[in-house]
């Protein structure tokens, strides 16, 4: 059996499920993105190559291999994108929660079915139907959960609203000793730039005490406040829109000292090593065209 343990996102990792990109499809029509980042590549030609995401994901495992982690990849379904493994599922505590996600990306499921199988299922959750949840918008901090949603109205007309309410209750209900909040995104089905597709879009926490944050991702400032309460804005980095638009805040955490980051992203791998995390870049602009960047191909399994 896989043993299930995680209670944040900078833990000593072992264990990790790594998206592939393997025969991923041709590249998407305007009228099928799932994301203003997409169309926007997808309209300009510039859509990523398959072997140009192929040789990033291989570069990405390689650093998680390096640093001792078990590495799990989904099983290859032709003509299906499978490299964001993070919005299928996720693991709370010891606990692994299938995420209920687009329709049109169901299938990515059963190429991790295998892997699901070796998991106690005492410790294996199914929301019901009307509970909109994605991995991007979990992220755990010990005692605290914090999950990304869109409060607005018009919640049915943005495929870029993932994680609905009824996700967040679900969550404070499962956990009812953590202390969850949801934070209200903006979110756009035209403007990258304007668009949290995810929480992990625009805040993450690294290391013991700090994170990268954008403020402009938050339709609440009240959200924004509470996280500079709780972090301290000196343990904050701050980006730009255009650095949430290259995906800046979407890195990902082996330990508390080391993060793996996108090579180009200069201004926050020079903080990062001023505040001593050991930093490791790697080439992942590519994959990025597709508005998801290395903590999105993962799917955590086990962490200290």
């Amino acid at each position: 059996m896989i043993k299930l343990h995680v209670k944040n996102e900078t833990g000593k990792l072992h264990a990790v499920i790594l998206g592939i990109a393997h025969q991923n499809g041709p590249t998407p029509k305007a009228e099928d993105a799932y994301d203003p980042k997409s169309l926007e590549h997808i309209l300009a030609g510039t859509y990523p190559q398959e072997a140009d995401m192929v040789y990033e994901m291989t570069c990405f495992q390689q650093v998680l291999e390096r640093h001792g982690v078990r590495v799990y990849r989904p099983q290859l379904l032709p003509d299906i994108n499978q490299i964001f493994s993070r919005d299928i599922g996720f693991v709370i505590d010891d606990f692994f929660i299938k995420a209920n996600i687009l329709p049109d990306r169901a299938d990515e499921w059963q190429a991790i079915e295998y892997i699901i199988a070796q998991i106690d299922p005492a410790h294996f959750i199914i929301p019901p139907e009307e509970v909109h949840i994605e991995g991007g918008d979990v992220l755990l901090w010990n005692d605290h959960i914090f999950i990304g949603t869109y409060k607005g109205e018009d919640y049915s007309s943005f495929n870029t609203a993932r994680t609905n309410m009824a996700g967040v209750q679900f969550i404070k209900a499962l956990f009812p000793h953590k202390q969850v909040k949801g934070f209200d995104l903006i979110k756009s089905m035209t403007d990258p730039r304007a668009n949290a597709l995810h929480l992990d879009c625009c805040f993450q926490p690294i290391g013991a005490d700090k994170a990268i944050i954008f403020e402009g991702g938050f339709r609440d400032k009240e959200d924004y406040d509470y996280l500079v309460s709780l972090f301290g804005k000196e343990n904050l980095f701050h980006i730009t829109a255009d650095e949430m638009y290259q995906m800046f805040s979407n890195v990902f955490s082996i330990s508390l000292e080391v993060v793996v980051t996108e090579k180009r992203f200069t201004r926050l791998n020079d903080w990062l090593r001023a505040q001593g995390f050991h930093v490791e870049e790697i080439p992942y602009h590519e994959i990025g065209k597709q508005e998801g960047l290395l903590r999105c191909s993962t799917l955590p399994l086990l962490r200290d």
